[in-house]
């Protein structure tokens, strides 16, 4: 059998292949951060496609964390009946299914939120926004809401939770010294910024027990001057893996900051493929804990090569499944042709709309084709 469909387990979660869904923003949850019907099925249908593990959306984990409208939360013990829902249908369909824990930081929309945005400190850039320096007392407090929300994660059915720690988001911002700029014992050194996580691992783990998968998303770079280094997210990838996190995925930039953002833009040869693949392996060489690459895969022979190599143990996209959801189908019954998403990033602007994510460019597409059919016929 191809490795990339055997199956594998990280902690007591078993995997049915090692293709995961990458978390993304669906825009299709309520105003409140509730599961909706077309949330469903949007989790359906990529289970019916065959991906082993879904991630959900970043779920912000209390109301100041909020960062894009129409997101899924997991904030209030309300929303847990709704999140036991999409679990369920996940199930039915033969997928495993973790919840990504998320606070935006200062990058918080304080239009969604109606308070200001928690900054790490103060970073110079902050313009005319509203924006609020956390406090000791602070931290305490998004320590436990984080705990918390993996609690109804675990109850509402999801088989773990994955800390979002990646792309500029608060936790990120913690780790990296252009927004980190603090002297107390929670910036400076790479020890201090990793404090807030190892102190969120141990709450979590505390809530949710030992055979309970956590999971945690860290850039290998920020890609920005003052970012974290190679050596920062090494010393980084170590200490987690010593703490007891049960798979690391590796990403790469920061959101808002054009061209080496995390999605980007075309990725239109094998050559541009899985983009952070010269990083993850150099994280294999230093933990053994499961790794998941995650940047711009799009070809079978790309994800194969990483699996066998040994450069990564999971395969994570998220565009490609916009645009393909039955991909990994169809590469499981021999049609080995690459995903057809064209990394034009086009999906994203229906969900800033109100109409949730998809793929414009295959839209566009069909009505072309339409339209020749139709001129076809009258020629």
């Amino acid at each position: 059998m191809n490795k990339l469909f055997e199956e594998s387990s990280i902690n007591n979660m078993l995997l049915k292949n090692r293709f995961v869904r990458a978390a993304t923003w669906e825009g299709l949850a309520s105003t409140e951060g509730e599961v909706t019907p077309e949330l469903v099925e949007m989790m359906t249908i990529l289970a019916k496609g065959g991906v082993g593990l879904i991630i959900s959306s970043h779920a912000y984990v209390s109301p100041e964390g909020q960062g894009t409208p129409w997101q899924l939360g997991v904030y209030k013990d309300e929303l847990i009946p709704q999140l036991k829902e999409m679990t369920s249908a996940v199930h039915e369909n033969g997928a495993k299914i973790i919840i990504q824990l998320a606070h935006a930081g200062q990058f918080a929309e304080e239009k969604l939120t109606d308070r200001p945005a928690l900054a790490v400190s103060d970073s110079g850039d902050f313009s005319e926004r509203h924006i609020k320096i956390i406090t000791d007392e602070d931290v305490q407090r998004i320590v436990v809401s984080y705990s918390q929300a993996a609690k109804r994660a675990q109850e509402a059915g999801f088989d773990g939770i994955e800390i979002h720690s990646a792309h500029g988001y608060f936790l990120s911002q913690f780790l990296s010294p252009a927004f980190n700029k603090r002297i107390d014992e929670y910036g400076g050194s790479i020890e201090n910024r990793t404090r807030i996580h190892l102190m969120i691992y141990h709450s979590i783990r505390e809530a949710v027990g030992d055979d309970y998968p956590i999971l945690i998303k860290i850039n290998c770079g920020d890609f920005i001057a003052d970012g974290i280094t190679i050596e920062d997210s090494l010393y980084m990838a170590k200490l987690f893996s010593q703490t007891g996190f049960d798979a690391i995925e590796v990403s790469g930039g920061i959101i808002r900051t054009g061209k080496l953002s995390p999605s980007r833009p075309g990725i239109s040869t094998v050559g541009k493929e899985a983009y952070f693949q010269e990083y993850a392996s150099r994280f294999k060489k230093e933990i053994s804990t499961p790794l998941i690459l995650v940047g711009g895969l799009r070809s079978f022979e790309v994800a194969e090569k990483i699996i066998f190599d040994g450069i990564a143990d999971y395969i994570s996209m998220s565009r490609p499944f916009i645009r393909d959801p039955d991909l990994i189908n169809r590469w499981e019954k021999g049609d080995l042709r690459k995903a057809e998403c064209k990394s034009d990033n086009l999906c994203f602007t229906p969900g800033f709309g109100g109409k949730g994510i998809y793929c414009v460019t295959r839209e566009i597409e069909q009505k072309k084709t339409s339209s020749q059919d139709i001129c076809s016929r009258f020629s």
